[in-house]
C-alpha cells in the first residue's frame, strides 16, 4: 500500500477538481438556470434573496478558484462555512437536523470535503502549486 501513496497529490487533485465542477453547478443553475435543478429553482439573479444570490456568486466564483487550485485553502475555508450556513438556515429549519430528510446532504458533503481542502492543500495541478514538484504526505 505505501507504492500508492505516491499518488496521493494526484488523487487529491482529483477530490478537488471533481468538487469543484460539482459545485460550479450549484452557483450556474442558481445564477443562470443552467443546468436545471431538479425540482425547479434558480433561474435568474432577479428572482433569488440576496442570501442565495451570494451564496450563487460564491459557489460560482469559489469553485472555479478551487478548480483552478488558486488560493485554495482560504477559499476552501470560505465555502466551507457558506455550506455551513446553507445547512442550518436552509435545510434544518424546513426538514430538521438528519441530511437525509432535509435535502441536506450535499451542502454537509461540500462543507467538509472543502474542510479537508482547507489542511491538506490543493494536491497536483494546482496554481497554488505551480513550480513545485507534487509530493506525497507522510
Amino acid at each position: 500500500m505505501d507504492t500508492l501513496s505516491r499518488f496521493s497529490p494526484y488523487a487529491l487533485a482529483a477530490l478537488r477538481i471533481v468538487t469543484a465542477l460539482l459545485f460550479i453547478q450549484h452557483g450556474t443553475a442558481k445564477l443562470f438556470g443552467f443546468p436545471e435543478m431538479a425540482g425547479g429553482g434558480g433561474g435568474s439573479p432577479g428572482g433569488l434573496s440576496l442570501l442565495m444570490f451570494v451564496g450563487a456568486l460564491l459557489e460560482l466564483f469559489g469553485g472555479v478558484a478551487i478548480l483552478a487550485g488558486f488560493l485554495t485553502r482560504p477559499v476552501a475555508f470560505l465555502l466551507a462555512g457558506e455550506m455551513a450556513v446553507a445547512y442550518w438556515a436552509m435545510h434544518v429549519p424546513g426538514g430538521g437536523f438528519f441530511p437525509l430528510t432535509n435535502g441536506g446532504d450535499l451542502a454537509v458533503l461540500f462543507c467538509f470535503v472543502f474542510v479537508y481542502l482547507v489542511f491538506a492543500g490543493p494536491g497536483a495541478l494546482s496554481l497554488d502549486g505551480a513550480g513545485k514538484p507534487a509530493r506525497a504526505s507522510s
